[in-house]
Parts: C-alpha cells; sequence; structure tokens
C-alpha cells in the first residue's frame, strides 16, 4: 500500500518543501494545503478514500480527521505533527531536513506493547474518617461494592454498605488484586436499638479487593502511590479532592490492559548466587516495589510494576529488558531520524528526548516562542527515565552531534543521573546533557546558546543487546582509545584484580560468576578472565575467603577484552604414587608444613604421604593400611551341609 504524506502550512505559518520531504523519505506527498482542516477538508476525504495509507500532517485537529475517516470507513489513518513538535524555526528554511525526519520516523512501523488483562469487578475498600468515609460509600454504593473500615468512632447511619473498625497493617498489590492484613478488627453488630454494636477486636484479617480509597490524610499505605494503578488517595479536608476520587473510582470497572512492560531472563540475573549477594541495582532502584528477591535471581510482579525503565537500564547483565518500546525499535527510531536528516542535506543534528509532558512544552514553545533550533529533533517517548548509557552513546554513533533529555517534574531521575555520568565517561561531557526547564521559553533559549559539537565522521549501526550497543558505539566515538577508559563506581564493566600472593586458586569465584567471566582450565591450576563477560555484580570478591580480588570499573575497547587472559597460575603436584598431576602445589607443600607430624591423623610418616596422593591413591592407600577406616568386619563363612552333620556327631 501506498504511502501518502498530507500536507498543510496552517495558514501560511511554516514553509513545507514537499519535494525535498518525498525524496528524503520515499513516500508520495501531497500539494501543500492551506487550511486542511477547515476550507479544504474534502481534500483530506478524496485522499483517505483513494486506498492509500494516509498520513496527515496535523496534531492539532486529530478528532476532527479520524471522525471523518470513521465516517467514510477507513480504519488506518497516521499523524505527524510538524508545527508542534517544532518542525519549522525561526532559523527559516533551514527545517526541510528536520521536518523529512519527522515524517520518515512517523512512517515507521511500531511494535505492540505485550499486555495482560486486569479485571476490576468493582470491589471498593475505603479507609479514613467516618465523616467523609460514609460520605464516598453513600455515593458509590450503587456502583460498586464498598466496604468502609473506619478509622474513628462515627457510627454508620446505612447499612447500603460494609462497615468494620480497625487499623491497616499492610496492602499489597495493584488494581483488581490488592491484598489486605487488618488488625484489630472489628464487625459491625447489627441487632438491638441505639448505636451499633462491635464484635471483639482480632488481628491477622486478610482480604482482597479491586480498588483502594485513603482517605486517611496520613502516610500512604502503599510505596509510589502516585504509580499504584487503582490506589486513589485524597486529603479528607478537601471535598473537591474526594468528590474527584468518587469520579475516578466509578471509572475502574471493567476489563483494561496492563502492558508488560519489561521482561526478565532469570538465567542471566546476577542477583545472587549461593547465598552471596552480588547485584541489587533493579531492587534498589525500583520506585513501586515491584522488583523482589527470589533466590540466585529477582521476580517481577507485572501488576505493580509502573513502567519507568530505571531496572533495565541499570541492569548490567541485560536480565531485564525494556518492552515499551524495545530497545531494537528505539535505536531504529533513532537511526531513521540520523540518516533521514542528513538525506535531506542537514549534517549536524542534535537529538532532544523528551516524554509527553516534554511534548506540551515544545508544542507551546513552537506556537507561542522561538521553536526549537531547525538542528534539534525532539523524540517522543512514553518515559525518559528508561533512556540509559547504551541508549545515549548509540545515538551518537548514530550522527547526533548531541543528546540532551528533557526532564519532567515527575520523571524518576537516580537512574538518568547515574548513567549519564557513566555516558559522558565513554563519550565526553560536552555530548550529552539533562535538561530540567519547566518554562518553554527557556527551554528553547538553552537550545538556541549551546554549543554544538561535531558528530562522529563516520556513523555506525550498533546492534546487539544493550551490553553489545554500548560497545559498539563506544568503539565509534572513541576510534583511537589506546588504554583502557576509566568508568564510575558501579559501572557495568570493568576488569578483575587478583592478589597473586593471596589468592590460592580455590576457584570458588569461578564456581559463583554469573556471566563466565572467570573460567578454570581443567588440566592445570589457572585462573582465566574475560573482560568483555564481566558483569562487576561483585559475586567473586565477596565469596574470596582470601579477600584477593578487587573489581577496576574500566572500558578496554581493544579486541584482548573480548579473549581469556590469565589472572593467576601455579605449577601443579604431581601425585607420589601414580604421578598424576592434581592440585597446586604450594598448597600441598604449606598443608604439609602445617600437619604433617603435628596433626593427630597425620602423625606417622605414612599417614603424612597420603596429603600428597591424588584422591585414587588416596583411598588405595588407606584401604591397605594397617588401620583401615574403609575396612569392616570379616564377612562371615557359609554354612554348609557338611557343618550341620558335623554338628549331629559331636552330639
Amino acid at each position: 500500500m501506498v504511502k501518502k504524506i498530507i500536507l498543510c502550512d496552517c495558514g501560511g505559518t511554516q514553509s513545507l518543501d514537499a519535494d525535498g520531504i518525498a525524496e528524503a523519505t520515499g513516500a508520495v506527498c501531497s500539494k501543500v494545503h492551506r487550511a486542511l482542516c477547515t476550507g479544504e477538508l474534502g481534500k483530506a476525504a478524496e485522499a483517505m478514500q483513494n486506498g492509500d495509507q494516509i498520513v496527515i500532517a496535523c496534531g492539532q485537529e486529530k478528532v476532527a480527521f479520524r471522525e471523518q475517516a470513521s465516517d467514510l470507513g477507513v480504519d488506518e489513518l497516521g499523524f505527524v505533527d510538524l508545527r508542534d513538535r517544532a518542525g519549522w524555526s525561526e532559523q527559516g528554511d533551514d527545517t526541510a531536513p528536520k521536518m523529512a525526519a519527522l515524517v520518515a520516523e512517523a512512517l515507521s512501523p511500531v511494535p505492540v506493547t505485550p499486555s495482560m488483562d486486569v479485571t476490576s469487578e468493582g470491589v471498593c475498600f475505603i479507609v479514613g474518617p467516618g465523616e467523609v468515609a460514609y460520605g464516598l460509600a453513600e455515593r458509590l454504593a450503587d456502583l460498586l461494592a464498598v466496604t468502609v473500615l473506619v478509622t474513628d468512632d462515627a457510627q454508620p447511619m446505612s447499612r447500603a454498605y460494609d462497615v468494620v473498625r480497625g487499623r491497616v497493617r499492610q496492602v499489597r498489590g495493584a488494581l483488581g488484586r490488592f491484598e489486605l492484613k487488618l488488625d484489630a478488627l472489628q464487625q459491625i453488630e447489627p441487632g438491638g436499638r441505639g448505636s451499633f454494636g462491635w464484635s471483639a477486636p482480632r488481628d491477622g484479617a486478610a482480604s482482597q479487593c479491586d480498588i483502594v480509597i485513603d482517605l486517611t490524610g496520613g502516610t500512604a499505605l502503599l510505596q509510589a502511590p502516585q504509580k499504584r494503578e487503582g490506589y486513589l488517595r485524597a486529603d479528607p479536608r478537601d471535598p473537591i479532592a474526594v468528590e474527584r476520587l468518587a469520579l475516578d473510582a466509578s471509572q475502574l470497572v471493567g476489563t483494561f490492559e496492563k502492558p508488560l512492560y519489561v521482561r526478565l531472563q532469570e538465567s542471566l540475573c546476577a542477583h545472587s548466587r549461593a547465598g552471596q549477594v552480588g547485584c541489587s541495582n533493579c531492587l534498589d532502584i525500583c520506585p513501586t516495589g515491584a522488583i523482589t528477591p527470589a533466590g540466585d535471581h529477582v521476580a517481577i510482579d507485572p501488576m505493580v510494576c509502573a513502567g519507568c525503565g530505571e531496572c533495565a537500564v541499570l541492569c548490567p547483565s541485560t536480565a531485564i529488558t525494556y518492552e515499551d518500546p524495545t530497545v531494537g525499535t528505539l535505536l531504529s527510531r533513532m537511526q531513521v531520524l540520523a540518516r533521514t536528516y542528513r538525506k535531506a542535506g542537514g549534517s549536524s543534528p542534535r537529538l532532544l528526548v523528551h516524554d509527553p509532558h516534554g511534548a506540551e512544552m515544545i508544542g507551546m514553545a513552537a506556537r507561542f516562542g522561538r521553536g526549537l533550533p531547525a538542528d534539534v529533533i525532539p523524540l517522543e517517548l512514553g518515559v525518559v527515565s528508561g533512556f540509559g548509557h547504551a541508549e545515549m552513546l548509540a545515538a551518537l554513533a548514530h550522527g547526533f552531534a548531541r543528546v540532551d533529555i528533557l526532564l519532567a517534574p515527575t520523571t524518576e531521575r537516580d537512574a538518568l543521573l547515574r548513567e549519564l555520568e557513566l555516558a559522558q565517561a565513554i563519550a565526553g561531557v560536552g555530548r550529552l546533557g539533562l535538561i530540567d526547564e519547566r518554562d518553554p521559553d527557556a527551554m528553547a533559549d538553552l537550545l538556541y546558546a549551546q554549543d554544538v559539537p561535531a558528530p562522529v565522521a563516520e556513523p555506525v549501526l550498533p546492534l546487539g543487546n544493550r551490553r553489545q550497543i554500548a560497545r559498539l558505539a563506544a568503539k565509534a566515538l572513541n576510534p583511537d582509545a589506546g588504554v583502557p577508559l576509566p568508568l564510575p563506581e558501579n559501572a557495568p564493566y570493568g576488569a578483575v584484580l587478583v592478589d597473586t600472593g593471596a589468592c590460592t586458586l580455590c576457584l570458588s569465584c569461578v564456581s559463583l560468576c554469573p556471566s563466565g567471566a572467570l573460567i578454570d582450565n581443567p588440566d592445570k591450576p589457572q585462573l582465566n578472565f574475560q573482560e568483555d563477560a564481566c558483569l562487576q555484580c561483585g559475586l567473586c570478591r565477596n565469596i574470596c575467603p582470601e579477600n584477593a580480588i578487587t573489581l577496576v570499573p574500566q572500558l578496554d575497547l581493544s579486541d584482548a577484552a573480548l579473549s581469556q587472559r590469565v589472572l593467576n597460575e601455579e605449577e601443579p603436584f604431581a601425585c607420589i604414587e601414580c604421578g598424576a598431576l592434581f592440585g597446586v602445589k604450594s598448597t600441598v607443600d604449606r598443608i604439609m608444613e602445617k600437619l604433617a607430624g603435628s596433626h593427630p591423623m597425620f602423625a606417622s610418616s605414612d599417614q603424612a604421604r597420603m596429603i600428597q596422593m591424588c584422591d585414587d591413591c588416596r583411598v588405595k592407600a588407606q584401604f591397605h593400611s594397617e588401620n583401615n577406616p574403609l575396612a569392616s568386619k570379616p564377612k562371615p563363612r557359609v554354612v554348609t551341609t557338611e557343618d550341620y552333620f558335623g554338628k549331629r556327631k559331636d552330639h
């Protein structure tokens, strides 16, 4: 199906080069309309009825065009907002490459994020003082199955909903699957005259619900409450906020799609081995508490996950990957933007990564202010907190001269700050930055005042997982790196140093290494290391009984990092009986020095010799020794018929 771009210059407020866009994107462009959403609306209808795949270059009037498409029976309709994405600029005609890049990105396929169904049947739990909670319950009782946990002595005046009294000990879960633990629980005893009576209090009561409404006015019952679907909270002293909760709660009944933001491959997780804790990045950074330890790996509750993506960017082993969008999709979008920009005649584009809040700021700057500079291309994501060092480096490797991330007031920043520091250590400080501005004009002014460095001479397309992408991009950005690049603490790349004087080659580190970076040699006492595979998780350092291991955060871009090198090796010991090589000579000699002649088990020279034997010869020596620990009582003689006859003769 032919893709056709329907262009409009919004009443002459922007200049569009239809031929340039068509040549750079490979799409068919219409003539440039002047008032497509009003006086020329019929032209849009004609284009929709031609059977082509239509993309309308307007974001402001999406509703009108969609209604028109619905009336015409057209299902697929795309949009690209050139005006409010600052396709134009006060810099004039230099915006043609940028517009072509924005159109090309809009034509790129967008994969569907995996999701799961969440069902809410409207079971609602309200907790708070009776004066407020009862009024809200009255309004919701006809729509939801309401239970009120009153936190004071206020008596209910209606039996249209359930009322209990007590204390909330714990709340877990999210919309459709909340689990409650209650203490001092008392239920109403409805019999008799006067006020209702209460049952005896009991602790440890458990219950479930679909929606939780918190009117306590105190500390939230859940971690990161603003990110927990189905958990509604308001100050009980604010009647407008409480009234808004009634509307919000009434909308939370039915079946909803919950995106599966992240995917976990447990076998790659470096959280723990043999009871030793290594990496805990995701556990420490998750704002909602969706990630919990589960033995050697972690577990992620998809119902609680809010999709910030911080766990994925900090995961050193790529066990956690972000799915909204996938890293492959994101890299493809960036590559399309950079390649199309250059194809349309541009040379040094800059990338501005933003979320929906940033889109509003860019739109305001474009509609009422200077707009963005002609070389700044916006890239919208659902959240920017999942844009890590691998994505930053990949954007520079694609040919962007600089990458900036526009923060929103609600952006999770902890992981971003760590990832920015890591990316700057690899690519340089002047190429990357964060913009924390809430004023659209100030944001635009900052971008206009930036010094723009030169992009890479030969853009590349990094592929693979995030570790591979980061390495390939780093090589493109540092083609002449002769020594490893020093990295900040907690970086996921680095070397392992071994104190050979302390190391006994027990190889405990090898058995616990989750990525196979530490390797033994089955033929001789030797500890090998492959730096490219090292996660710097710290398991080897934590398990080493001699404290002989040190981690060195660095990025070695040479081919030597892809092959094994020897960290420590020693001469093996030859069995004094059969000559087979086993163990480490220095270790055997040290044991002989400490035990022979002093330990009761090795008091005699023959017993001491067993220390110098391989396993097979040691067993043989013990079997034939005078005090054989493997010996049993002599086997009883088999009784024969002659024995019975002999006994009869004796009698």
